[in-house]
């Protein structure tokens, strides 16, 4: 540590407790808090939420000078301020929205050692009159904020961070510190490279979120899944993302329609405005605010239960920075991107409008990566953590849509071949839409006058609807057999992968598209025949109402218990065992094993009261098990299992360790199994004596199981999955009600 500053961890334990209220360090805070004080760089990499802005204003405190705070976030300094001077800590901004006299009076106290954090905006550090000033005070530390705009391989970089460089040269003694919570490999290098950080370190945080679920649905139904998913949440806090101003302006006036407390923010609208909602989202008042990304930037709402991506976001780094805004608190939270090709083509005319054709590539290359994550069959956890450079061993992450309900594969060379057949006989000149129209046959004028109702192509697909075409169509360009050229009109081509597929007749197989499980049979006037008995109805109204029950009291939307389409195959098939239920499409094994009962209990019960299904419902159960279309459920369920290795001494660190899991999902099978009447055996597991007759007086004096009062009665001393526990053991010791 530098010769000034505080000698002893315990002097720093004592200010992370007086100051900022914590008890202990997280994670890697304390390796860069020495590293910083020892007068050495550091470049720290951690996750929203995660205590990055510890790492330099508790050294600011320890040093004997001020520490300049570089932030990009101009509408924010002064809440950041306000914060730290509620602490005890004072701290001074100087930014444009003040006048001339205050910016000379922030300054003199500056000089004078009153302050020990000022904040300024990059523009503002690379004024020369600003850097006379911080000669003339004792500059101990500079923090970079933000530090992904400096990169011109960042996702949002800043030409004037670019200028930062001038402050190594002016203060080459003075250690700087470079925080963000999204850089991949090749910005960090490029971080290190232009500020000419030396002497130090780069502490990378793991950027898994354990407690967020990803997930990525089709656009075509988003209005009914956000309402779906809003109500589940019972007017807690939720982040909408979308495009455009507009968008953010009809989908907050919508929501609002459904009987939301719903509000826009973007920067069109005035900087009054924006406060009110800030303040408003801040309080509870207005539980959902629809934003462009203006929003969210040095927002510390740690119970953000939902972010929504309305529109497709321009990069991986910067869907990983806004996804992370939720469930700070470390509960639980969803991540959902609405997904379609038109959101994409949006984005690629904005980047065909860049005039910097560095800037153009860049922005393409990360584009195609958000394509790419929305069109995969795996783990979407493992993309964005190995995105970031960080390695993933797991095969199932148990949190994202593609672990939890896997897609379904399907051969889909024939239908490949057709696509490009399409793509390569209309002379590659025309868009997905128009091939999608020849493919099922349209009869639209421009397709009659360019004669391509006369070509083999046309008409040949019936087994699959426009939607399903699209889908498909999608997921060939982001395996790289078609490309969408960047031309006025979009177009699309066969890359030379998708010439040599065609020519060599390989075979590929693909997500199932997700629009219909089947086509719909038409009859001769094309009208849907609807392929329901009246059996089959009424078991699947019962069976419905079931659903809800089921959601309502997991306090999450119905489709995420089972799809209609999973209710409506249910109801045919009519299962009457566990091997039956599991083959239902949309069940699977995992489903079977947390819902099967009720739901099977629900289907004998119907069948009790109006006799045996039609014999077609067997006949539908039996092929689908030939076809193979589910495997049958393991033999030990995913929270038995859990339940075995907690039997054999296995701490829950271990077990999750052991099945690839994240502890809060272990500890949720805990409660599963605990919920079904099975005792657990949890002395290995418990907190500290002392620490659990503290967690269950706070029960008792919080009146009930839930853990938000009790983690703030105990002042945020105790971890969440610490309460979990300790309200497991309560429970089944009977001192504590269920819930």
């Amino acid at each position: 540590m530098t010769e000034d500053a505080l000698a002893t961890e315990r002097e720093l334990q004592s200010l992370l407790r007086e100051r900022f209220g914590h008890e202990e360090f997280r994670s890697r805070q304390w390796e860069v808090i020495d590293n910083v004080l020892s007068g050495r760089d550091s470049l720290v990499l951690m996750p929203t939420g995660g205590g990055k802005s510890l790492c330099y204003q508790l050294p600011a405190l320890a040093l004997p000078g001020v520490t300049l705070v570089v932030s990009p976030l101009i509408a924010l300094m002064k809440d950041q301020v306000d914060a730290l001077n509620a602490k005890g800590i004072p701290a001074e901004f100087i930014n444009s929205s003040l006048t001339p006299w205050e910016v000379e009076s922030a300054q003199e106290r500056v000089v004078q050692g009153l302050v020990k954090l000022l904040y300024a905006a990059p523009e503002r550090v690379a004024t020369p009159g600003f850097a006379r000033f911080l000669r003339n005070a004792r500059l101990s530390l500079i923090a970079i904020d933000e530090a992904h705009c400096i990169s011109e391989w960042g996702h949002e970089f800043r030409p004037d961070y670019r200028e930062l460089a001038h402050l190594r040269r002016e203060f080459p003694e003075t250690p700087i510190i470079a925080l963000t919570a999204t850089a991949t490999p090749r910005v960090r290098q490029d971080i290190l490279e232009h500020l000419g950080m030396r002497q130090g370190g780069v502490f990378v945080e793991s950027f898994n979120r354990q407690n967020l679920r990803y997930s990525v649905r089709q656009k075509q139904g988003w209005r009914r899944e956000v309402v779906e998913r809003l109500r589940a949440l019972r007017e807690q806090a939720a982040i909408i993302y979308c495009f455009s101003r507009k968008d953010t302006e009809d989908v907050a006036g919508w929501l609002r329609g459904e009987g939301f407390h719903a509000a826009p923010y973007h920067a069109g609208l005035d900087a009054e405005t924006r406060r009110r909602t800030q303040e408003s989202f801040l309080r509870g008042e207005t539980p959902v605010v629809v934003a462009t990304i203006a929003f969210g930037m040095g927002v510390d709402k740690p119970n953000i239960r939902l972010v929504a991506h309305h529109s497709m976001p321009k990069s991986l780094e910067g869907y990983y920075q806004e996804t992370g805004r939720a469930g700070r608190d470390g509960l639980p939270s969803e991540c959902v991107l609405f997904y379609s090709a038109g959101d994409r083509s949006k984005q690629e005319q904005f980047i065909r409008e860049m005039r910097n054709a560095q800037e153009q590539r860049n922005a393409r290359e990360m584009l195609g990566r958000v394509a790419a994550y929305a069109q995969q069959t795996g783990c979407r956890r493992r993309t964005l953590i190995e995105y970031f450079g960080e390695e993933w061993p797991h095969e199932n992450c148990g949190a994202c849509d593609a672990c939890l309900d896997p897609r379904e594969e399907f051969d889909a060379t024939e239908i490949a071949q057709k696509i490009l057949s399409a793509v390569a006989r209309t002379g590659e000149r025309y868009g997905p839409a128009y091939v999608m129209r020849v493919l099922v046959g349209g009869r639209d004028r421009r397709i009659v006058a360019n004669g391509h109702d006369k070509l083999s192509v046309y008409g040949i697909v019936r087994d699959f609807t426009r939607p399903q075409v699209r889908e498909i169509l999608a997921q060939l360009v982001a395996r790289d057999l078609l490309v969408e050229n960047d031309e006025e009109y979009a177009t699309l081509s066969l890359t030379l992968k998708g010439w040599a597929f065609l020519k060599e007749r390989q075979e590929i197989r693909l997500m199932r598209p997700a629009a219909d499980d089947r086509p719909p049979q038409r009859g001769p006037r094309g009208a849907v025949q609807v392929e329901a008995s009246p059996y089959a109805q009424g078991l699947f109204e019962e069976l419905r109402t079931l659903r809800k029950q089921t959601a309502d009291a997991e306090g999450v939307a119905a489709f995420m218990v089972f799809p209609d389409s999973a209710l409506r195959e249910m109801a045919a098939a009519a299962p009457r065992t566990p091997e039956e239920f599991a083959r239902v499409r949309g069940v699977g094994a995992m489903k079977a094993e947390r819902y099967g009962a009720p739901f099977l209990d629900a289907v004998r019960d119907y069948a009790a009261r109006n006799g045996a299904p039609p014999p077609a419902s067997a006949g539908r159960l039996s092929s689908a098990a030939e076809g193979g279309a589910r495997p049958a459920p393991r033999k030990q369920g995913v929270y038995a299992a859990t339940g075995e290795l907690l039997s054999s001494g296995l701490s829950i660190a271990e077990i999750a360790r052991e099945r690839g899991l994240a502890e809060s999902t272990i500890i949720s099978h805990m409660e599963r199994l605990s919920e079904r009447g099975e005792r657990l055996e949890l002395e290995r597991v418990l907190p500290a004596p002392d620490a659990l007759r503290e967690m269950e007086r706070a029960f008792s004096v919080c009146g009930g199981g839930a853990l938000r009062p009790v983690y703030e009665f105990l002042n945020e001393s105790a971890p969440y999955n610490a309460l979990r526990i300790a309200r497991l053991h309560l429970r089944q010791e009977g001192r504590l009600p269920e819930a």
